[in-house]
């Protein structure tokens, strides 16, 4: 992907000044309002580098990073104005919206100098979210791979609710999808401290006492604890720890990262009550609408979202096949047990490289009821 710069002002003259400054240096796109540009950021792949004049009529150039940063938070953000403002440098700075302030004129050698500061700055922040996205992600598949192998309800269900906030997400638009995803598969950990009778009592939604609720619901903090020592995993153990609380209990208007915790543990509460009401046999159209009518309980904007199709994915063809022809990717239609009765996997469960050798392991050994039956991506999914 070629990283671009994009630069903002009200007057043309000085942004042909700049296309020709910087010809055959730098790709460049160019704006001649904030509301122009924020048109262009959202249409266009993301720029390394957002160049703004400070001046500038409706919505002046912090306002318009601000709005940037908003849509497009890993660009890179400097703000070049002829009114040398010591005031609005510290403000800028302090929003946490401006790597860099410099005033015009601004001699090619110091906005050049800048450039290539703020594409390496781009880059840093690149690699960083790379590496949470990546290598957290493997280390978060080997302990829900843990998790499928100790208890296959709990990781059905997480595999599940993965799914759910992957569309929600989607619809929203939310930016770092990959915290709530993660958020998703880690919300059932805590339950390798329960016994697997009792989450196949709440998976079936079967009569159970005051203790056992007790106990049952105590997973997301026995979770919270295993998560939140982990580096980076803070703010997703937060999630993971909220994820039964009512909408009605967060209160006020969060920022930061107390915004994106809140969005989702709610995330998760929607994903795993929808789940829980589709397993224990409700359509899509009346679960959705049930939840609905508790304005108090969850989010209204998610429920929005949940609405707009069917979370369960279309585009897939049933297979039925033996335990020697499954391949990674595909998704368990019907609980997997072995000879002697014994629940190994749970019907929702997407087929990884762990659950596939354990499958192989166990049909050779004490034997597996086959044919299962499959879930296959099918070539041309509808959207």
């Amino acid at each position: 992907m070629t990283e671009k710069i994009l630069f903002v002002d009200d007057e043309p003259n000085i942004l042909s000044g700049l296309r020709r400054q910087l010809r055959g240096a730098f790709e460049i796109d160019t704006a001649n309002n904030g509301q122009e540009a924020l048109d262009l950021i959202a249409r266009s792949e993301p720029f390394a580098v957002i160049v703004s004049d400070f001046r500038m009529p409706e919505m002046d150039g912090i306002q318009f990073l601000s709005n940037a940063r908003a849509v497009s938070p890993d660009s890179v953000r400097i703000l070049l104005t002829g009114h040398a403002d010591l005031g609005n440098a510290i403000d800028a700075v302090n929003n946490g919206a401006i790597f860099r302030f410099l005033t015009k004129p601004c001699p090619p050698a110091v906005l050049i100098e800048a450039l290539q500061a703020g594409f390496e700055q781009y880059r840093l922040v690149i690699a960083e979210r790379e590496l949470l996205e990546k290598t957290l992600s493997k280390t978060v598949n080997l302990l829900t791979d843990i998790l499928s192998l100790a208890n296959p309800t709990a990781f059905g269900r997480a595999v599940r609710a993965r799914r759910i906030v992957g569309e929600l997400v989607a619809n929203l638009k939310l930016p770092n999808s990959w915290q709530f995803t993660l958020a998703a598969m880690l919300s059932q950990v805590g339950c390798v401290a329960l016994p697997a009778s009792l989450l196949e009592k709440f998976a079936g939604n079967l009569p159970h006492s005051r203790e056992e609720e007790n106990l049952f619901t105590s997973h997301p903090m026995i979770a919270y604890k295993l998560l939140v020592s982990i580096p980076r995993l803070d703010q997703i153990a937060e999630m993971v720890k909220d994820q039964n609380r009512l909408y009605s209990a967060f209160a006020g208007a969060p920022a930061g990262k107390r915004q994106v915790i809140e969005r989702g543990a709610q995330l998760l509460k929607v994903a795993l009550d929808y789940d829980q009401a589709v397993q224990n046999g409700c359509s899509h159209a009346d679960a959705v609408m049930e939840m609905q009518s508790k304005t108090d309980v969850y989010n209204p904007e998610m429920l929005t979202a949940l609405s707009l199709k069917k979370i369960t994915p279309e585009a897939w063809t049933m297979r039925v096949i033996n335990v020697s022809a499954l391949e990674q990717g595909m998704v368990l239609n019907d609980d997997v047990h072995t000879l002697d009765g014994k629940l190994l996997f749970s019907k929702g469960m997407e087929i990884t490289p762990a659950l596939l050798e354990h499958l192989v392991l166990m049909s050779q050994t004490t034997g597996v009821v086959e044919p299962l039956r499959v879930l296959v991506r099918s070539a041309n999914p509808e959207h």
